[in-house]
């Protein structure tokens, strides 16, 4: 199976991507001949690995009738410091809030996320570790874990 995207270049340092027929600007900064128009494209690789590990964590733990009131995920990359710079490392923190969440089921959700479905963790991890961490947040007496 192939897919493909296309970018545009719009002016300087701008281009118009188009991804699953939706439109992203992305720019550079001021100090780099940009006009900040639209991300960078390297931090749309954390945003690629969030989207990606989400989606099947909230679909698996749809599955095992887990409810949640409210689920994020961040992402942090740090960087090499010598050129070309690129990610040498990327954790996952998994946010979760509800009432007596089940651990054992985020647990496994996350698990299966990463060792299972989620390619772009698959081909993140090739090259770097990724790593993660989770934060519960129990809505039932409002104290997080």
């Amino acid at each position: 199976m192939k897919q493909e995207i296309s970018i545009s270049w719009k002016d300087g340092m701008a281009f118009e991507a188009e991804v699953n027929g939706h439109k992203l600007m992305l720019d550079a900064g001021e100090q780099h001949g940009g006009k900040d128009l639209g991300p960078r494209p390297k931090p749309l690789m954390l945003v690629a690995l969030a989207g990606c590990t989400a989606m099947d964590v909230v679909s698996i733990l749809a599955k095992m009738r887990v409810e949640l009131d409210n689920f994020d995920v961040k992402v942090e990359g740090e960087q090499s410091e010598d050129q070309p710079v690129h990610y040498i490392s990327m954790h996952i923190v998994y946010e979760f809030w509800g009432k007596d969440l089940p651990m054992d089921k985020l647990e496994k959700a996350i698990s299966l996320s990463q060792e299972r479905y989620c390619g772009v963790a698959a081909v993140y991890r090739k090259s770097m570790p990724v790593t993660y961490s989770i934060v519960l947040h129990d809505t039932s007496n409002g104290q997080s874990v």
